[in-house]
């Protein structure tokens, strides 16, 4: 967690004229002038296929029948959150790239960051609960369809937008109580929460705690319960005697685990590494990688990776053919 002391606010205060912000300039990623043109086409990119593979998964779990399970309707709300997760940062950081400054006014940022960090929170829990749904699956497989009823999944579903927007309001309700002044340049290229309260030149010691706290809830909890989810799947794994029916049980959550790994690692680095040795520029390029890449590359691991992804994909562009 990177945290503020009291010196690096009397700094802000000092440097403040205690006037009130009413925008801020985000830095973006490079100031290189050279660079600003391949970063637009590429991050571009990124997105557009962002776009596509997460619209696509979830047309294609809404329109394959054999896909209307528990773990494609959780699989489908992963993509939704992937979606919004880089709508709600990458279009404002493309502007980045094409104008001088890119200003974006006190009330956007706030929304801004609402949004990111609801999305951010609810694709945190959403990897706990498939890795759930995937324990019940290997290690429950005849008590799956009572555990993992509709009802359930959807309940389950419902509990992690409920976490996402509850931790993103007590944040948001938090960060607006604090003074911004003369300090108006984010060194980032959205919106994020700890690079806000580094303008502050009011106390942001609550704010602070909030971040640990909440960082134990949303990032360290589900770690840990997929962990031990993944405990109990290796094990039962471990328990088949068959090659073949060890390897066909592990490619049923190797996606997921995948996806999980890239995810928590890029999230945690970013935001439980210790002040000491991390910096702002260094977040950027974490932040790059799961608020980005990753959104991106998760319709990309479950699709090559998922045998009846694949079946369904093959059956719709036959059905395409044939009209």
């Amino acid at each position: 967690m990177s945290f503020l002391f009291p010196s690096e606010t009397a700094q802000n205060m000092a440097a403040g004229n205690h006037s009130t912000v009413t925008e801020f300039i985000l830095a973006g990623i490079s100031e290189q002038p050279e660079l600003q043109l391949p970063l637009f086409l590429l991050f571009l990119g990124i997105y557009v296929l962002t776009v596509v593979g997460n619209l696509g998964m979830i047309a294609l779990i809404g329109l394959s029948s054999h896909l209307h399970t528990p773990m494609y309707y959780l699989l489908s709300s992963l993509s939704f959150i992937d979606l919004c997760h880089s709508t709600v940062i990458t279009p404002k950081m493309l502007v980045n790239f094409v104008i001088e400054k890119n200003i974006i006014s006190y009330p956007e940022c706030m929304i801004q960051l609402y949004f990111f960090l609801i999305f951010a929170i609810s694709e945190c829990h959403m990897l706990a609960a498939m890795a759930y749904d995937r324990y019940v699956a290997i290690c429950n497989p005849l008590l799956y369809s009572v555990i993992m009823s509709h009802q359930a999944c959807f309940s389950l579903i419902l509990g992690v937008y409920i976490i996402g927007v509850v931790c993103a309001s007590v944040h948001t309700g938090c960060i607006v109580r604090v003074h911004f002044c003369k300090l108006n340049v984010i060194n980032h290229y959205f919106c994020d929460l700890i690079s806000i309260l580094k303008l502050s030149c009011s106390s942001t010691y609550i704010n602070e705690l909030l971040i640990l706290i909440f960082s134990g809830i949303n990032i360290l909890i589900p770690s840990l319960a997929i962990l031990a989810s993944y405990m109990f799947i290796i094990a039962s794994i471990l328990r088949i005697r068959s090659t073949v029916g060890r390897s066909k049980t592990f490619s049923t959550c190797s996606s997921h685990l995948l996806a999980v790994a890239v995810f928590f690692c890029s999230a945690a680095f970013m935001y439980l590494n210790p002040s000491s040795v991390s910096s702002l520029d260094q977040g950027k390029a974490t932040s790059v990688f799961y608020t980005i890449v990753v959104p991106m590359l998760n319709p990309l691991i479950y699709s090559l990776r998922n045998k009846d992804v694949n079946v369904a994909l093959k059956k719709m562009f036959k059905r395409r053919v044939l009209l």
